[in-house]
């Protein structure tokens, strides 16, 4: 069983006991979430999916840690100006466990 689920923008393809990173969720570590933004939901080859979402469909989530993601170097030059600039990125990350899904 899986589920399309829309997760901070983003859309994402759990099973149950499988851990994600997402963008940073409000809550601590420990606290349960609920998402109703399920996209489809595949049960055994039955396939639900929905307008734009799957209704009473829920994926319950429990957020593990928060940390930050690799950093991502930008680098800016132009030839012959004597101009590069260089800046970074470090995303700010949460990981979280898919504890059950249900619809």
């Amino acid at each position: 069983m899986y589920a399309i689920v829309e997760i901070a923008g983003q859309q994402f393809k759990v099973e149950e006991g499988q851990e994600i990173f997402v963008h940073r969720l409000d809550g601590e570590e420990g606290a349960n979430i609920t998402f109703d933004q399920v996209l489809l939901v595949d049960q055994d080859g039955k396939v639900k999916v929905g307008k734009p979402v799957v209704k009473g469909a829920n994926v319950d989530v429990k957020i593990v840690e928060h940390t930050r993601g690799d950093k991502v170097k930008v680098f800016k030059k132009k030839r012959r100006k004597g101009y590069q600039k260089e800046s970074g990125h470090r995303q700010d990350l949460s990981k979280v466990l898919i504890e059950k899904i249900t619809f």
